[in-house]
């Protein structure tokens, strides 16, 4: 959605409401569909079918519409496109790469790192990327409301060197504003929690998701929200997710950006760094550049450590520094994500 009048993008709750939650009603999950919107090759469609039945499709069609038309090669599409390559057994690539589940308190929230804890707040995203790291986890054993969520909160209260909480998924905005802030309410509710930190690809694939009552609770606690959106390349940051992610600046909301380095994606210096500059024309900082997570079904996307590093340094000497993401990957276990570049 492309307004004309910018001033006209903050509308009342409901309204947009109706528009975000039609797009997720609305999105693609038939793999036949997708490959004949986009007209790609016939060839395409049986494994689409196949490899969705692993991990299931699902795209908003305004992220399609940003897709070229028989482009097979299109960043956006190879993002979501099921391919027969996710059947391919590779080795040191697993179902939880992370380790997200030995990190796994009794109450449901994760802690691999000191001071902060994450929190799965619901299974369901905005879009299916086909290199997700949770693409197995297990959604059925996590918290879903309210009751749930009690018994974690109460974990956090007992722990004063808790001082940022972060609400991750599946995707977090695509719970309800009432929802989101009830919860955003309750965390806020805990006297050393300092942060609240909010991982999201929806104002990226659903911009419209950005309405006037999810930024009204979010810059009215008491903790200091932050923002962290997922874009890849820069083709994902049309005119209506700038207006969305500026929307958000405007209101001080503090918004970082953190990409994967994907083969056929964005492993190439040009789109890495017009990615950096069209996040910082959409008042995004660049955050984090990960080394792919090595789930199982998607060794097909691997860069090797050596070509990051390379593409990193060509990043510095074309952009200043606050421009140049750090390059990392989460190694299970660690303290820490291991800073590569």
């Amino acid at each position: 959605m492309i307004l004309a009048d910018p001033t006209d993008f903050v509308r009342t709750s409901s309204a947009v409401a109706e528009d975000w939650q039609d797009e997720l009603r609305n999105a693609v999950r038939q793999p036949v569909e997708l490959c004949r919107i986009l007209r790609l090759p016939q060839h395409f469609e049986a494994a689409a079918v196949e490899a969705s039945r692993q991990f299931p499709l699902f795209v908003p069609r305004g992220y399609i519409a940003r897709m070229r038309p028989g482009d097979v090669r299109d960043p956006l599409l190879r993002q979501v496109l099921p391919l027969a390559e996710e059947f391919t057994d590779a080795a040191g690539f697993t179902r939880d790469p992370v380790g997200d589940l030995a990190s796994k308190r009794e109450s449901g929230i994760i802690q691999k790192y000191r001071s902060r804890v994450l929190t799965i707040t619901t299974g369901a995203c905005g879009v299916h990327c086909r290199y997700c790291f949770r693409r197995h986890f297990p959604y059925s054993t996590v918290p879903r409301g309210p009751d749930d969520w009690s018994a974690w909160i109460a974990e956090i209260r007992r722990d004063a060197s808790i001082d940022e909480v972060i609400l991750s998924g599946g995707d977090p905005l695509t719970l309800v504003d009432s929802q989101l802030a009830r919860l955003a309410e309750m965390i806020a509710g805990v006297p050393h929690v300092r942060r609240l930190r909010i991982h999201t690809r929806m104002p990226i694939v659903i911009p419209a998701r950005v309405t006037r009552e999810f930024t009204g609770w979010l810059t009215g606690l008491r903790v200091t929200p932050v923002l962290v959106v997922h874009a890849n390349h820069a083709q994902e940051l049309s005119a209506d997710v700038q207006q969305s992610l500026t929307s958000l600046a405007d209101a001080g909301v503090m918004l970082l950006n953190q990409s994967v380095l994907l083969r056929g994606v964005n492993d190439d210096a040009d789109a890495l760094v017009e990615l950096s500059r069209r996040l910082l024309d959409c008042r995004v900082l660049p955050y984090y550049l990960h080394q792919l997570d090595r789930v199982a079904g998607a060794a097909h996307f691997e860069v090797p450590v050596e070509r990051g590093i390379s593409l990193v340094e060509q990043m510095r000497g074309r952009l200043p520094g606050y421009a140049v993401p750090r390059y990392a990957r989460e190694v299970a276990g660690e303290a820490s994500k291991q800073v590569l570049a």
